[in-house]
């Protein structure tokens, strides 16, 4: 799955009009509005497909959100970051999770509390975007990755996701995991066709 923004900008945050209408809200509405705002954040995060961000522009706010939820984000050199809710009088709380996940406590701690906007450099530096490239080619870095998820399993796809997203684990589950991995109808076919110096059965045959 591939997430990118349409205009200027990837997502410059939230939309003001909602915000105005957000103040109105009682806390029991505005509990169950950012229930569905974090829905959102974890339906991405836990895909088991791979999510992809295509990254231009400004991407603050739930915007950085966004990024921090997908598995990889391809950012141009000129996108800008920024968990800036504390410049709104706001926390960047339903979108923690994913971004102390993602970059760790310590860069989250400056990051959230200073609300700064910082370059895709410093992204890159921080475990927030996975590659850096120019605006030109945004589209050959996609899809240099869809090429490698479409040779890949599906199935192996979505369980190595889950190491990730379970960890830590202890020795036991790994070994039960890869296990199951090795005897699953997909690993067998995958084995088979390294050793026959063929394509495997779930390699997708599609133009990108």
């Amino acid at each position: 799955m591939v997430i990118s923004g349409e205009g200027a900008s990837f997502c410059a945050g939230g939309d003001l009009e909602w915000m105005r209408k957000a103040a109105g809200y009682s806390e029991a509405e505005n509990v169950a509005d950012a229930m569905r705002i974090s829905k959102m954040f974890s339906s991405i995060r836990d895909c088991p497909a791979v999510t992809i961000a295509q990254v231009h522009g400004a991407a603050l706010g739930g915007g950085s959100g966004l990024v921090a939820a997908c598995d990889v984000a391809l950012a141009t050199e000129d996108s800008k970051f920024g968990f800036t809710e504390v410049k709104l009088g706001l926390i960047p709380a339903t979108i923690s999770p994913f971004v102390i996940e993602k970059i760790g406590p310590g860069h989250s701690r400056a990051l959230f509390a200073t609300g700064e906007v910082f370059s895709a450099v410093r992204a890159h530096a921080i475990g927030l975007v996975s590659e850096v490239v120019t605006l030109s080619t945004m589209d050959a870095a996609t899809n240099a990755k869809l090429r490698a998820v479409l040779a890949a399993g599906p199935q192996s796809i979505a369980a190595a996701k889950r190491l990730v997203l379970d960890a830590p684990l202890p020795y036991e589950e790994t070994a039960k995991r890869l296990a199951a991995a090795r005897a699953s109808e997909e690993g067998k076919a995958g084995i088979s066709a390294f050793l026959e110096k063929k394509k495997a059965p779930f390699v997708a045959e599609i133009e990108i």
